[in-house]
């Protein structure tokens, strides 16, 4: 049996708001026996000086993060499976993911068989988003899945990895517009020349949005390498991302918007989070400087366009929170800089960062008052 504990407290300020975070997690695991395993963890987060009415986006106290069962977990070939309540990830969690920088962090309730080769991971899968309730218990969102293939093969050639998956978004709820859209996609990653590496991931959808008939599509890549600096590693990496928009949001019989279904998109656009992979074009790069084996210091610089003018500008979940319908605003989202540092000590991490968006065209035109800054502070404990 192993047991597991971790509190993070974080403070944030963001655009002249400041309030506190803070998350305690205790897990449980229990190898039964050799071919069973069964875990749990409970979570609580708060938002101390939120104010009243803080949202089920930064607090949920008390509730079941966790709850599943593994078989099989220990060979390293043949049949496997999980099935209940779990943070999951596929490959870099462009898609389906859990954002551990979020206060909740998101948790799924699924089940998935898979089959494990020397060369090959095969597994189908069913996850759906649990829903936060607050002063209740957390529930899922039955009506809201994702279900299909994700197939691993580590070592396909040269000790890169590919991933291949066929993924099906359903959602059939009360009050929301129907949805049935195929993901085709695939993922490379691996050492690259002059000791550099690569990641590549693409996808292709189809399907329908209510009445809409749906085609979209999206794509990233990016190069990494270490060097050297005063005797210090240094990582360098630089990556662009791309996901179609709507061209005439319109027409009703035609939707091109990019469904980038439940990712973790915590530093993929950005530091602050503010944007999703949905109508955008986005350029990025990252230095990371390990002054010492426990500190690292971090530069991080992002520009974004959107892919269609007459298309949304969206959030981080997946919303919209600008449009200009004529497509009169431009295209130029803005810039963003950040700069964030982390030191471990045992088993605490502290952290520090300041982020500030550049506005360009596109904010300018359809939200002027938009000044957004990010500060922040937080100490992580963990055992």
């Amino acid at each position: 049996m192993k047991l597991t504990f971790e509190q993070r407290v974080r403070y944030e300020s963001r655009d002249g708001r400041s309030y506190g975070l803070a998350r305690t997690r205790l897990g449980v695991s229990l190898r039964a026996a050799e071919w069973l395993r069964l875990s749990a963890m409970a979570q609580d987060s708060r938002a101390p000086w939120y104010g009243p009415g803080a949202p089920n986006t930064v607090r949920d106290p008390i509730d079941l993060q966790e709850a599943c069962v593994e078989l099989f977990g220990e060979r390293k070939s043949g049949f496997g499976m999980t099935a209940g309540r779990m943070m999951l990830n596929y490959g870099e969690a462009r898609l389906i993911g859990s954002p551990q920088w979020n206060n909740l962090s998101r948790t799924w309730d699924h089940a998935r068989l898979y089959y494990r080769l020397p060369k090959a991971r095969l597994e189908a899968l069913m996850v759906s988003p649990v829903k936060v309730r607050i002063g209740e218990f957390n529930r899922p969102v039955l009506g809201d899945r994702i279900w299909g293939t994700y197939n691993a093969f580590p070592n396909f050639h040269r000790k890169n990895l590919i991933e291949v998956y066929l993924l099906r978004h359903d959602l059939n709820q009360p009050g929301a517009v129907r949805l049935g859209v195929n993901t085709f996609g695939f993922r490379m990653a691996g050492p690259f020349a002059a000791g550099s590496r690569f990641s590549v991931e693409a996808a292709l959808q189809t399907g329908k949005i209510g009445p809409a008939k749906h085609r979209a599509g999206a794509w990233f890549g990016s190069l990494s390498r270490r060097w050297t600096l005063g005797g210090r590693a240094l990582d360098l990496s630089g990556e662009y991302k791309f996901a179609s928009g709507t061209d005439d949001p319109g027409n009703p019989a035609r939707s091109g918007t990019f469904d980038q279904l439940y990712p973790a998109n915590h530093d993929k656009f950005g530091h602050q989070d503010l944007f999703g992979w949905r109508n955008i074009h986005n350029a990025r790069s990252l230095a990371a400087w390990g002054l010492t084996r426990s500190l690292a210091l971090n530069f991080m610089y992002d520009s974004f366009w959107l892919a269609s003018a007459r298309d949304s500008l969206y959030n981080g979940s997946g919303r919209s929170i600008a449009r200009s319908a004529a497509g009169s605003a431009g295209r130029h989202v803005g810039q963003e800089a950040d700069v964030f540092a982390t030191y471990k000590y045992s088993h605490f991490q502290f952290g520090a960062g300041y982020g500030r968006l550049f506005k360009g065209g596109f904010i300018n035109h359809t939200m002027p008052a938009l000044r957004p800054t990010y500060l922040y502070v937080f100490h992580t404990f963990s055992l």
